[in-house]
């Protein structure tokens, strides 16, 4: 028979074998928890610089090189505007790839098309969620003049040929509209 003393000097050193083991597992945790929040960190901090970058606000972080590619932010895109507003002089060509194939699918429309229609066009998710993400592109794309929301939804090329092919004009709602037969309100 075991004495009562002994019992507790082997629960006693079972409870501390156990504490230490507790504390290397929390010390593990910690550096986990530890990396995890600094990798959070940098993620947050990155979508914070995506967001003011892509939102357009104008801010240029490094002027010279706005000054370098007059305007269009040749090198580091950091703080430059990637969608420059539309002039005459522009093409499509210097916009950046994704906002370039949504003008060439619209250019080629005969008649308006909503979101989801331009990401199928384009070989993109149909998902609810992307399409409503894909339309801010669209709607950065009319505030710069480059496309023209007819009505609610209906996106059209911003600058249409003009009678002689030579001039470019701003699309007019109605003109577009009458010449695809399309009313504001109906689905293409």
């Amino acid at each position: 028979m075991v004495s009562w003393l002994e019992e507790l000097d082997r629960r006693e050193a079972a409870a501390r074998e156990e504490i230490a083991e507790l504390r290397l597992q929390i010390d593990e945790l910690t550096r986990r928890l530890a990396g995890r929040e600094e990798v959070l960190s940098r993620l947050v901090i990155t979508r914070e610089t995506m967001t003011e970058i892509l939102s357009g606000d104008g801010t240029v972080a490094d002027v010279g090189a706005e000054s370098d590619a007059g305007g269009l932010g040749a090198g580091s895109p950091v703080g430059v505007r990637l969608v420059p507003q539309w002039t005459p002089e522009l093409g499509a060509e210097v916009l950046p790839s994704a906002y370039r194939d949504i003008v060439e699918v619209l250019g080629d429309a005969v008649h308006p098309m909503r979101a989801h229609h331009i990401c199928a066009a384009l070989g993109l998710s149909t998902d609810k969620s992307k399409v409503e993400g894909f339309r801010s592109k669209l709607k950065r794309l009319v505030e710069r003049g480059w496309l023209v929301e007819q009505g609610p939804g209906l996106f059209t090329p911003g600058r249409i040929p003009a009678a002689d092919g030579d001039a470019l004009v701003q699309a007019e709602s109605s003109a577009v509209c009458g010449r695809a037969g399309v009313g504001s309100g109906s689905r293409p």
